[in-house]
Parts: C-alpha cells; structure tokens; sequence
C-alpha cells in the first residue's frame, strides 16, 4: 500500500458522572470530526468510503473502552481504533467516584497505490 496521510485532527471528551471510558472516547472523537469538512479525496478522485481512518483514543483505562462503538461512529471509511494510556481521571472531591477525559487523534490517509478506482 502507497499510503499517504492527508489529515489529522484532535478532539477531547468526558463522562462527568458515569466513568464510562467508551462514552468518553466517543465524544473525543465526534469533537474531532464534528469541527471540520474534509474535501481533499473528492478531489484526488476518491470516495468516502476509500479513507483509511486511524483512531488513537487516550484514556486512562484503554482496556475500559469498546473499540467497535468507537469506530461505529464514522459516517464512512475504514476505522482503526487503538487505544493508549493516557486521559485523565479526577477524583470527586466527596469519594463517590470520579470524572474521565479521553483524548483523540484521528488520522486521515489514502492508499494512493489504488488511485480513484475507490
């Protein structure tokens, strides 16, 4: 594969309340790819469908997070979600639990070996 990144955006995300690490993963990423419009592969000829979508997601527990509802939430493409520690956790001041920030990286690229046949 030629592949060739074309795009790479940031977004952050919480659970106030819940400490789902997946609800705020989702988040991170929809602040992401709800802030932009990318255009580049129309114009080189391809489709939505031909992009090749990596999904870094930081959470201070990788393993908490379902990696398929994530990726789920791409409108097209192919999604590759990998999960890192990272994030934050912020404990309530009372002890009944705490509050999760994801972090996400979403990469854009192309394989440009198979050109606009996508």
């Amino acid at each position: 594969m030629a592949m060739k990144r074309v795009a790479i955006e940031f977004g952050m995300g919480t659970d106030l309340r819940g400490e789902d690490y997946t609800k705020a993963a989702i988040r991170a990423l929809k602040d992401a790819l709800w802030h932009n419009s990318l255009t580049i592969g129309p114009a080189l000829g391809f489709s939505g469908d031909a992009m090749i979508v990596d999904i870094l997601i930081g959470v201070a527990q990788p393993e908490a997070v379902d990696r398929d509802a994530v990726a789920a939430i791409l409108p097209y493409g192919t999604a590759r979600v990998e999960c890192v520690e990272g994030g934050l956790d912020i404990e309530k001041d009372d002890g009944s639990g705490r509050t999760v920030m994801a972090n996400a990286a979403v990469i854009v690229s192309f394989d440009l070996a198979i050109g606009a046949q996508a």
